[in-house]
């Protein structure tokens, strides 16, 4: 089979023609994102077939996104199996001097990773990624995405294998004609974002499966988080994105059945965070200026990325102010710094925990890392979880409600019929991927292999499962500061369960 007329850039790019066909006893890999999906969505009512997914495959109960917890740094921990401390991804917005010393930007962009790619000499991404590691290995990955440019480049920002077909972006850039005669051009904005969703599944299997031939390969639909960020937990529009969701699920898992693709393809379905109603008046870089620790708005004494937070010349009477309006805040939660010693739980400023404890000590980190505080109270339509964020709906903090995300899993490497309610992590996909395949990353991640899904693997009520606290206070004037972070662990790997901020008179 040669690949059509519209292809013909594409057929110079993979050497003139088709990758072999998988041998039908090669396992294979298919992670599908589901961008903000909440475990609690995934009914039979509203997500009929990915519940019946699940029922069939495996469902882990107890799944945790990455901390910070916004989608690029999860896409990150997808390509990687690494935590930021490791792949050096901070946020959605990030600070890196060496592009710009004046403001920090969005790693929503593609372009603004590539001018991080040039800037660093091609560290990006400070650790390994499954392109590279799949490469070495003679393995093909394929992305396929209707998210932002940003986080499909992080999936793949090498460009290894199959490349990456996404509505704002394609790459290699000269296969761009060829994709869009073929599965038309950018789709136009919508809420649900059905169009570039539907794209995105087609030319995951037209595409990347059939002709390109990966064996692993990444499928991101914008959905849920594209529609509940503008309209809300609950809303009419958001229960028609899940629904919606749920078909593009239903369809491709038709297509690879039709395809006989299903007897070797390994499952995950996951999503990058969870969601929350935002329910306050955060505005952290406005709260700086108020209280006369950041000059202006405009100024780069103190620099503001999200809840990251950078001063000039990381000056320690600086930083300690900011902590200590930080700390008088009502609605400001765990508070970060530099590790009061290397690997101590304990920031380096009384009442804050340090970056070691979230793995987010990187050359790249701030001063002051900061959350905000959450509720379990419920939205008008009855969905829990609030934050003090501004604006509708979204993710980002240490509440449950944003770190308790979704993991189903089902294919011939799985068990089936299962619940488990061990601590699994987005980290932890990618390294189970590679046990799956039978590859030894070259270097370590700092995800686990789910054993525990694989049919040779040790049953989950076998898997011992230990709780940890740590609480760090500061006494103020009238009042105490306390904040609590709680972990799961497995074996020697810790799952950040969340954190909780509570102030009280003394």
């Amino acid at each position: 089979m040669k690949l059509t007329t519209a292809f013909s850039i594409l057929a110079f790019v993979f050497s003139a023609g088709l990758c072999p066909a998988v041998a039908e006893e090669q396992q294979s890999a298919l992670v599908i994102v589901l961008d903000g999906l909440r475990p609690d969505y995934v009914t039979s009512e509203l997500m009929p077939n990915l519940h019946a997914l699940g029922e069939r495959g495996v469902v882990c109960a107890n799944h945790h996104s990455v901390f910070p917890t916004v989608t690029r740094v999860n896409a990150s921990s997808f390509a990687t199996g690494c935590y930021p401390a490791r792949h050096g991804i901070l946020g959605n917005t990030i600070y890196v001097p060496e592009v710009d010393s004046q403001k920090p930007f969005s790693t929503g962009n593609a372009q603004n990773l590539m001018k991080v790619e040039d800037a660093t000499g091609g560290k990006l991404l400070t650790a390994p990624s499954l392109g590279e590691i799949l490469d070495g290995a003679g393995i093909k990955l394929f992305v396929a995405s209707a998210g932002s440019s940003g986080s499909s480049y992080l999936l793949n920002h090498k460009v290894k294998g199959g490349g990456i077909v996404n509505s704002e972006m394609v790459l290699p850039e000269s296969t761009r004609e060829g994709v869009e005669k073929r599965f038309g051009p950018e789709p136009a904005e919508a809420y649900p974002q059905v169009a570039g969703n539907r794209r995105a599944v087609d030319a995951l299997v037209q595409m990347g499966i059939a002709e390109v031939g990966a064996r692993v390969s990444f499928l991101w639909i914008t959905d849920p988080d594209h529609t509940a960020h503008s309209k809300g937990i609950g809303t009419p529009d958001t229960v028609a994105a899940l629904k919606h969701v749920d078909e593009e699920v239903g369809r491709l898992l038709s297509e690879l059945e039709a395809r006989k693709l299903s007897e070797r393809l390994n499952i995950f379905v996951t999503s990058d965070h969870g969601f929350s109603t935002h329910s306050g008046p955060a505005n952290l870089m406005q709260l700086l200026v108020q209280e006369g620790v950041k000059k202006s708005l405009a100024s780069t004494d103190v620099i503001v990325s999200e809840g990251a937070i950078y001063v000039d010349n990381h000056d320690d009477a600086t930083i300690n102010r900011i902590v200590d309006v930080l700390h008088r805040t009502p609605w400001i939660g765990p508070v970060f710094t530099a590790a009061a010693k290397p690997g101590d739980a304990q920031g380096r400023v009384p009442g804050t925990f340090s970056f070691d404890s979230i793995n987010w000590n990187h050359e790249r980190s701030g001063d002051i890392l900061v959350d905000v505080t959450w509720s379990d109270e419920a939205n008008q339509y009855g969905w829990k979880g609030m934050t003090a964020q501004g604006g509708i709906a979204g993710h980002g903090t240490s509440s449950p409600f944003d770190i308790h995300n979704t993991l189903i899993a089902a294919g011939p490497a799985l068990k089936t019929g299962m619940k488990s309610n061990v601590p699994t992590a987005n980290v932890d996909i990618a390294p189970t991927v590679c046990r799956v395949l039978g590859i030894s990353p070259p270097a370590p991640m700092d995800g686990r292999v789910m054993a525990e899904l694989l049919k040779d693997g040790p049953e989950p009520a076998s898997v011992t499962v230990s709780k940890d606290k740590i609480t760090t206070e500061r006494a103020l004037d009238d009042s105490t500061y306390t904040s609590e972070l709680h972990k799961s662990v497995v074996n020697e790997h810790s799952y950040f369960d969340y954190a909780i901020t509570r102030r009280g008179r003394r």
